[in-house]
């Protein structure tokens, strides 16, 4: 791995924003249990310029519905503390109680870290009832998590863009309206901070862990540039760390946007074919206050399978932006 791929320890910290008004921040991570029967993914992306910050959690299961906790008016932390904290009143859902408190503790850096909250939080029937009922539609339960990612490989810097990316090993609990699931299973967790437009391009996102320990990890940057490829991602085998010098990644699209299936032929040292299968998905509605501009943001726990027989499990995510020309993509 070259020089420009390495993390340095401090970059763990917050940044000092620039006067760009989508300047973000953003601490970003999920988990599968060992034995795929449940997932989360979790964000917070602080907008300091707009002085909000954006709280973001799933949990799935392939078999119930999901529990989502959404708000994008979350105080952002004071100073350089990464703790989010908001009254009982919050966004006005008074029957949910006890307010919100998210907390990013970075114990060792580059090799551990801590997400504890807990929030409101709704219980999903069908996650595509997000793009007609919002994030906040459901019964309203308690979240509480205490999740810690521990490093499981080399942390990443992708070279054109400040962002990184860690393997990770994942225990804690998950606790559901006095519920208390236990999680020990592996995961991906990523920093990153600069502009970030969610409404200018497309692309897709993906991380996986073979049943091997080889780590497969993908951004596919969807420019509508034609030739002109933009991609980052790896693979790591234990001691081995593999920047992608080739990718394609292709989806079949159903219902709402959701895909279906994934095709990635990846060339990363060796090339490597998987086929993905998203088993639950975490889907959000991604809105610009500012300018009214829409994305879709489908995010799904997965299994695969590479063309030479071993399976894995992970996380994938499409960001499905509006046209350039504001008409809203038929996603019905």
């Amino acid at each position: 791995m070259t020089a420009e791929h390495v993390v340095r320890p401090d970059d763990e910290n917050r940044h000092t924003p620039d006067a760009e008004d989508l300047w973000n921040e953003s601490y970003y991570c999920d988990f599968v249990r060992t034995d795929g029967s449940l997932g989360g993914w979790l964000r917070l992306g602080l907008y300091p310029n707009r002085q909000v910050a954006w709280w973001t959690t799933w949990i799935v299961w392939p078999d119930r519905p999901g529990i989502c906790s959404a708000d994008y008016t979350a105080p952002v932390p004071p100073g350089d503390g990464l703790v989010s904290e908001s009254a009982s009143d919050l966004s006005g859902i008074s029957d949910l109680g006890g307010g919100q408190r998210i907390e990013i503790d970075l114990r060792r850096p580059l090799q551990e870290f801590r997400l504890a909250a807990s929030a409101p939080a709704h219980i999903v029937s069908a996650p595509e009832d997000v793009y007609a009922h919002g994030e906040q539609g459901g019964t309203p339960v308690r979240l509480d998590l205490d999740l810690t990612w521990t490093t499981d490989g080399v942390p990443y810097h992708y070279d054109l863009t400040t962002r990184y990316e860690i393997p990770c090993l994942v225990t804690g609990t998950v606790t559901v309206d006095g519920e208390t699931f236990t999680i020990d299973g592996q995961g991906q967790r990523d920093h990153s901070w600069g502009v970030r437009d969610w409404w200018a391009f497309g692309w897709c996102w993906c991380s996986m862990r073979l049943e091997d320990g080889t780590r497969v990890h993908l951004a596919d940057i969807r420019m509508g540039i034609p030739g002109v490829p933009v991609f980052f991602g790896y693979i790591q085998k234990p001691g081995e760390v593999h920047p992608a010098t080739a990718l394609t990644v292709t989806e079949d699209v159903g219902d709402h946007g959701f895909p279906s299936r994934a095709r990635i032929d990846i060339t990363a040292g060796d090339s490597l074919g998987l086929d993905v299968t998203p088993v639950a998905f975490g889907p959000v509605v991604l809105r610009n206050d500012e300018d009214g501009r829409v994305s879709r943001f489908p995010r799904a726990l997965v299994q695969c399978r590479t063309d030479d027989g071993r399976t894995g499990a992970g996380w994938i995510e499409w960001n499905q932006p509006e046209t350039a020309t504001g008409d809203a993509i038929d996603l019905s």
